[in-house]
């Protein structure tokens, strides 16, 4: 039970913060890879990047906390498999979704 509890407020963390991003009245694009400079975005495009890559750490988030619901189990489940494999996947799937849909969308052609 305290694992879940654990990763239920790791979930709500990550859609906090896409809320956060999809919120956000800056013209600055939020990052989505740790200790990485951000992409390009044109300044008009901003809201709109900051926007899809909110929801896409809402839907993550989200994700997340469907995959945990097996730490519920008893100790010892063999359920911890589509804890593990679940998020394995979904981390990758977010990050095409970033790089193939988001970043190309979006990143600025213009050499600054």
């Amino acid at each position: 039970m305290i694992g879940f509890v654990i990763w239920l407020f790791v979930g709500i963390a990550f859609i906090a913060m896409g809320i956060f991003d999809c919120t956000a009245k800056t013209t600055v694009p939020f990052g989505f890879w740790a200790n990485a400079k951000n992409i390009p975005v044109e300044e008009k495009d901003v809201p709109k990047y900051n926007r899809a890559v909110g929801k896409l750490w809402i839907i993550y988030g989200i994700l997340l906390i469907l995959f945990g619901i097996p730490l519920l189990a008893k100790q010892n489940s063999s359920w911890i498999i589509i804890t593990v494999l679940g998020t394995m996947v979904e981390s990758i799937l977010a990050m095409v979704v970033y790089v193939t849909v988001i970043e190309n969308k979006y990143r600025s052609r213009h050499v600054h």
